[in-house]
């Protein structure tokens, strides 16, 4: 990991919020500390679950940079027990370049995932996307609803058949855009760069979220309804909810 400061431009739109950084090692830490507090960001640190899930009671953060190998408590069960306090993007670090840990962390809720070693300046790029995307509803804020399933862009609330729905922020933003385009296909590069507003990026992330996303809307996500897949091209959503081939 790159040692020295860059100078990092100041995110507009998300300079001031609040973002946690929870990693057992202190240089580590410090690094991500000292590029996300020039980009402006209000930075906090913690070196393990417990401080962290107590940081996070004290003052709510609007983003949390997470490592997934801590003493004691895991980045995972931390990200679990924060999902289940309340919605926070959560940015995972993993040292582990095996793809099911990373899938791992998508599943328990985090919305993007960055692998040691990395470029700092990278993973503020990262906290900015995340941020603008949390803060941002995907296309127009007015709600819009079909077959059952409803998104209010302005609340950030989902509901299906007037049950609200829990979803992540990243879970929320393809619900929001299935809805606004329904019946067209979208191939996971196309979803990568619509939703999460990467030109770059793992496309096991678009899959993970998007298998998520049909177990919490779909009667049998087995069977799904709503979002189709597409061999070889990509997914389709279908406001009729009739099963597909």
């Amino acid at each position: 990991m790159q040692q020295s400061y860059e100078k990092v431009g100041k995110a507009e739109g998300t300079v001031g919020a609040r973002v946690l950084v929870v990693d057992d090692d202190p240089t580590v830490a410090e690094v991500v500390s000292g590029y996300l507090d020039r980009a402006g960001y209000v930075v906090e640190r913690a070196a393990d679950g417990p401080d962290a899930l107590a940081r996070a009671d004290a003052h709510w953060p609007d983003l949390v940079v997470l490592d997934l190998m801590l003493p004691g408590m895991d980045g995972l069960e931390v990200c679990r027990r924060m999902r289940g306090r309340g919605p926070v993007p959560v940015i995972m670090l993993t040292a582990r370049g095996d793809e099911d840990d990373r899938i791992l962390g998508l599943e328990v809720g985090a919305d993007d995932y960055v692998t040691k070693p990395f470029s700092p300046r990278e993973l503020v790029l990262r906290v900015e996307s995340v941020l603008r995307r949390s803060r941002s509803p995907v296309g127009s804020a007015v709600p819009v609803s079909a077959g059952g399933l409803g998104v209010d862009p302005a609340a950030r609330r989902a509901t299906k058949d007037g049950v609200e729905l829990a979803l992540t922020h990243r879970e929320f933003d393809l619900l929001a855009f299935f809805l606004r385009h329904p019946g067209r296909v979208y191939g996971r590069e196309d979803l990568m760069r619509e939703v999460w507003g990467w030109d770059f990026g793992d496309l096991s992330t678009v899959t993970v979220h998007v298998r998520r996303l049909r177990g919490k809307v779909e009667d049998d996500p087995g069977r799904p309804q709503y979002i189709q897949t597409v061999w070889g091209i990509g997914y389709r959503f279908d406001p009729t909810g009739t099963e597909g081939d």
